[in-house]
């Protein structure tokens, strides 16, 4: 296979400053070794106290058995029972794998077609062309042009719903495909068991908007659709009662940590044995007059209209916000024996993850950047933050990862502090590579984990990664060393863990995923 253009970024011994994003943690497998997914000690196990309280159950159950033997024991007249209590068979852990990708970008609705055109340095960044747009500063955008949902959205949907909804119907659907879903497979399948959970960061905006609009005039003129397709959840039901899945189904809203937060919520679904399928990722289709002045007004989108393929630089020093994208990545994740049965090819094993929050503002993340690494004490309480909880839950250590999808937006004050935060954790390994996607496709918003998490499995599967969209990186601004290069790179039986980060740009949540390649 053609070898293919990569920034790389050498990751130096850093001092931290920033939060880090939600992690997952995935491995492909063809051969899978035993691995430890995620831990009880996770952010959303103990903050409810169920997890540590099975080993607590167990030693009751234990100290009742002891107890009874020991009365049975002392009175010999009446009663004889063994005072041996058999020791129980260790819990022998579920393990997830990927086993389909389905995608929607600005760059193709094809997830293997997005990941040709990602090595290829295709931009899908273009002028909008959806409104007029002539008086906003901001004119560029991610946007998807024409999509084509033949055989997979109902006339009714494509014709009421909101983009964000028919993106996430066609991945969910091309992801199936992908995974041999066929629909003598899907009547074989125990439904029962199967779930969907795709997000989306800001739903439908649309839909809100020509509910106000109606609302002005009459409440006669009020569609009846209004209130349904504007709710976030109505992606995974829609798609739930199109496939007759019956099994975990809701949304999660979580800003740009959206997607990762539903795989790796969908993930603990298979390992606690409450799933075998789960459909999952996000959504987001806000490239709408509404959307894009929003953003506008956070200050947060760049301006570069003049050359849109280059506006999307992350790391760079002449970098002034970020570009706006469309799309949904949906991946289906599976049992591992169950995708065994059914003779599925297996892309990665999922690994771990965790979540956590600043706590801290609104959009930025803390500048002491305790809520993405190491150990802090406040007010006498052990916090530990996202990047080393998921490294921990997953079983993996630092120097097994040598490759990271970074969140890298664009925007002025996220870029740094998250290279900081990664240098603080990862420093030490010299083999460390990073780079973003965003550059190409733009900032799906809720749907970026998983449009990222489908080119970070792509890139396990074939050992090759993509290059930037930019003629040049300007880094003098930057105070730490960052190597960016248009040199040709293979990564043949080089890779073998990667973290797929997000951090949102709302409270700062952070949600990180591990993956690991076939080995």
């Amino acid at each position: 296979m053609a070898a293919s253009c990569l920034p790389c970024t050498w990751l130096p011994a850093f001092e931290l400053d920033h939060a880090l994003e939600p992690l997952l943690l995935l491995s492909s497998n063809r051969r899978l070794k035993l691995i430890s997914p995620l831990s009880c000690n996770n952010s959303n196990s103990t903050s409810f106290g169920i997890c540590n309280g099975f080993s607590t159950i167990r030693k009751r159950r234990q100290s009742h058995a002891n107890q009874a033997a020991a009365y049975s024991a002392s009175d010999g007249k009446t009663t004889a029972v063994s005072a041996k209590s058999e020791k129980a068979a260790p819990e022998v852990k579920r393990r997830v794998v990927v086993t389909g990708l389905g995608a929607v970008t600005p760059l193709s609705d094809d997830a293997h077609l997005y990941y040709t055109k990602l090595l290829e340095g295709v931009s899908g960044i273009s002028q909008i062309e959806g409104f007029d747009c002539s008086k906003l500063p901001t004119r560029i955008a991610g946007e998807i042009k024409t999509l084509s949902t033949d055989g997979l959205v109902s006339p009714k949907h494509a014709k009421r719903a909101d983009n964000y909804l028919i993106y996430a119907l066609v991945a969910g659907k091309k992801a199936l495909a992908d995974a041999g879903i066929t629909e003598q497979v899907s009547g074989e399948l125990n439904k029962n068991r199967c779930g969907v959970l795709i997000g989306t960061a800001m739903g439908s905006m649309r839909a809100l908007k020509d509910g106000i609009d109606a609302i002005k005039i009459s409440h006669k003129k009020m569609s009846p659709f209004s209130v349904p397709y504007s709710m976030t959840s109505m992606a995974s039901a829609v798609l739930a009662m199109d496939l007759e899945w019956m099994g975990p189904n809701y949304a999660i809203s979580s800003a740009c940590a959206t997607s990762n937060c539903c795989i790796l919520t969908a993930a603990n679904h298979i390992i606690k044995g409450d799933a075998d399928l789960m459909l999952c990722g996000g959504s987001d289709g806000v490239i709408i007059p509404e959307g894009i002045a929003g953003f506008i007004a956070c200050n947060n989108l760049s301006r570069r209209n003049s050359d849109p393929t280059k506006a999307s630089r992350p790391w760079d020093s002449d970098r002034d916000g970020f570009v706006m994208g469309e799309g949904a990545g949906v991946m289906l994740l599976e049992e591992l024996e169950h995708a065994k049965r059914r003779g599925a090819d297996i892309y990665a094993e999922f690994m771990g993850g965790s979540f956590t929050c600043d706590a801290y503002h609104k959009s930025e993340s803390r500048l002491d950047g305790f809520g993405a690494v190491a150990c802090v004490e406040s007010s006498g309480l052990g916090a530990v933050a996202c990047m080393e909880k998921a490294l921990t839950n997953s079983g993996v250590s630092r120097e097994d990862v040598n490759y990271i999808n970074a969140h890298a937006t664009s925007t002025r004050v996220g870029d740094p502090r998250e290279f900081k935060a990664v240098m603080h954790c990862f420093g030490q390994n010299p083999e460390l590579r990073m780079n973003s996607t965003k550059s190409m496709t733009g900032h799906l918003l809720g749907a970026a984990g998983a449009v990222e998490a489908i080119a970070t499995v792509k890139m396990l599967a074939t050992s090759e990664t993509w290059n930037g969209i930019r003629d040049m990186f300007h880094l003098s601004n930057f105070n730490f060393f960052l190597l960016l290069s248009y040199r040709q790179y293979r990564l043949d039986g080089y890779i073998q863990t990667s973290i797929l980060k997000t951090l949102t740009k709302m409270w700062t949540l952070k949600c990180l995923l591990a993956l690991r390649r076939n080995v």
